[in-house]
């Protein structure tokens, strides 16, 4: 008998640096259904990437995730941000620097609230990283998507410099430790 009931998808938004990594990362995740890079955290209305590069707007480069939560739990989703970035450079991630790169979690639920709160607060007891969690835990905010160069990035221009250097070093040691959770 065929189940024509439709899933139920969640959404959340993170922040890590550079949204084409985070794309990069989230769009191999089984159950991840969309991945959309965007803006998210500031104070104007439908910025620009030229304006959020500024650092002047508040926004953060942000990836706003949907998923379907009977194939990818919430937990792996964290799991699989807190492992693919540094969560302790306040306003930073490698040579990308600015308030739009900071890191942030940008949740739709009450529930994922307090298990994006737990995870830091576990992590900070247990040191798992050698300086504490900076990362930003707020509600969601109105998402801007990106301009259309901006969105499925890494697919598009993987042999670009950039993304030699930055993404695909990233996506070799997140392929290797989440091998088990991949599309």
């Amino acid at each position: 008998m065929q189940d024509n009931s439709v899933a139920k998808l969640d959404t959340i938004t993170f922040g890590a640096g550079c949204f084409w990594c985070v794309e990069a990362v989230y769009q191999r995740v089984k159950g991840v259904q969309s991945v959309t890079s965007g803006y998210m955290g500031g104070k104007i209305k439908d910025p620009t990437y030229r304006e959020v590069c500024s650092g002047l707007t508040g926004h953060a480069e942000v990836c706003q995730i949907t998923y379907d939560p009977n194939v990818v739990t919430f937990e792996t989703l964290l799991e699989v941000f807190w492992q693919t970035h540094d969560p302790t450079t306040l306003n930073r991630q490698g040579a990308d620097v600015g308030t739009q790169y900071r890191s942030a979690i940008f949740f739709s639920s009450e529930a994922q609230k307090q298990a994006a709160e737990n995870w830091k607060r576990n992590l900070n007891e247990k040191h798992v990283f050698p300086n504490p969690i900076v990362t930003e835990i707020s509600a969601a905010s109105v998402f801007y998507p990106a301009e259309d160069y901006h969105q499925d990035y890494f697919n598009q221009n993987g042999t670009e410099p950039y993304c030699q250097i930055v993404i695909k070093p990233k996506m070799d040691k997140f392929l290797k430790a989440f091998k088990d959770k991949l599309n």
